[in-house]
């Protein structure tokens, strides 16, 4: 790599370290990636291990067991599978990420109603996708300040 090179990839990083402590919409955009990297990550593989609850089966709506191939454990494997792709997609594209969490947390939200008894969780579960709602967009504005 040339003198030239390194120089400039150095003023990058400066750059890019400066505008994080600096910048509230940049913060903004490292927290909620962050965050909607690693929590669906996190949920994803608790599918399998079920740590945080020994039986996520309880929060599929039966309308939503009955046409799902298997048994609902292998439709929460399923589950699991879906969110840690989406975490994935968050850390390498969170514009289109941020998208596909929200539309799947919409999908958790009207599965949850559809249980009943999960309101609380429900509209915890809204305070999410408006987060990655808002990650999308802020990711589509840094991409269109690149551009």
């Amino acid at each position: 790599m040339s003198t030239t090179a390194v120089a400039g990839e150095h003023h990058r990083r400066s750059y890019v370290a400066s505008l994080l402590h600096r910048d509230p919409a940049t913060q903004a955009f490292v927290v909620l990636r962050l965050a909607f990297t690693v929590a669906p990550i996190l949920f994803g593989i608790d599918k399998f291990a079920n740590v945080l609850t020994g039986d996520w089966t309880r929060y599929l709506a039966s309308q939503f067991n009955d046409i799902i191939p298997g048994s609902a454990a292998d439709a929460m494997h399923m589950v699991g599978i879906v969110e840690i792709v989406a975490g994935l997609i968050v850390l390498v594209a969170p514009r289109i990420g941020g998208a596909i969490v929200a539309a799947w947390l919409a999908g958790i939200i009207v599965n949850l109603l559809l249980v009943g008894g999960y309101g609380d969780v429900a509209l915890r579960d809204l305070g999410l996708l408006l987060g990655a709602v808002a990650l999308s967009r802020l990711a589509s504005a840094r991409a269109a300040r690149e551009a």
